[in-house]
């Protein structure tokens, strides 16, 4: 008499399992996710804070760095899971036809360049995105949106998105409120959290394509998701910053790695 499971295994037609096998291989393999850096300093140094690598690796992800000046934008696309833009300087206003203002700083042209054709290809793509204070900022102006260039001057002083010690802008805290039934607020698991903050531009008008996720208590649009892109979410705020002990901040990551590797993630449920 042949077994139930003899008879099941015979009725798998070899190629069908070889498929599944394959799947399975590429589903539970880490993704390789793309972090953006900032470009050369005065030193010919290239610094990242290994908080976003760290917190990606915590996720299940294997960090690629992207540096300013590769022109090739599409062939790295091809080879990543995943794109990470991070947090940096202030994007050149040509690029939102905006003009200038005496407290933008750190500006880099290459790097502006580079990342707004990375980000314009991977919004065309099925590659998970994550934009983080800049590189919410990027995909914004990526999407069509220009930038208000000082935020105090125009929304006042009521929150603190950054604080400014001995004239160097250093990280502060404040609560945010997330839009309910937004992808935004499944995944973190939580309406309101506390984040941190460390930016002085930001975005009033919603990107096309776009849709709300977070705001700050002074109104301050705080986190954006695409409505149509497979996944692609950016934040304002810096969860890298807390992630290690902060759970609502590291699910932020565990999504998009999730996300990057094609697994069918419950966002309805904390991730």
């Amino acid at each position: 008499m042949t077994s139930a499971n003899t008879t099941i295994a015979h009725s798998v037609p070899l190629g069908s399992l070889c498929v599944f096998l394959i799947r399975l291989s590429a589903i539970m393999a880490a993704p390789l996710i793309g972090i953006t850096t900032p470009g050369q300093d005065a030193t010919g140094n290239i610094q990242l804070n290994i908080a976003y690598i760290n917190a990606v690796r915590r996720a299940g992800g294997i960090p690629v760095l992207l540096t300013p000046g590769e022109e090739k934008s599409d062939r790295l696309l091809a080879h990543l899971d995943g794109v990470l833009f991070t947090g940096g300087g202030d994007l050149h206003p040509q690029h939102y036809n905006g003009t200038s203002h005496p407290t933008l700083a750190r500006i880099d042209l290459e790097r502006d360049q580079f990342e707004l054709d990375l980000a314009r290809r991977a919004l065309q793509s099925e590659r998970a995105i994550l934009g983080i204070c800049r590189g919410l900022q990027v995909l914004s102006v990526a999407s069509g949106v220009a930038l208000v260039p000082h935020v105090p001057e125009r929304f006042g002083s009521e929150v603190s998105h950054l604080v400014l010690q001995a004239e160097t802008p250093i990280p502060t805290r404040h609560g945010v409120s997330l839009v309910a039934g937004s992808q935004m607020a499944a995944l973190v698991g939580s309406l309101s959290i506390e984040i941190v903050s460390w930016h002085h531009q930001a975005i009033t008008t919603i990107p096309p394509g776009w849709r709300v996720a977070a705001y700050a208590p002074d109104g301050l649009i705080e986190a954006i998701e695409h409505g149509s892109h497979p996944w692609a979410i950016a934040v304002q705020w810096h969860p890298e910053l807390s992630a290690e002990k902060d759970p609502h901040q590291q699910r932020i990551f565990r999504a998009f790695v999730r996300a990057a590797q094609g697994l069918s993630y419950g966002l309805s449920r904390p991730a």
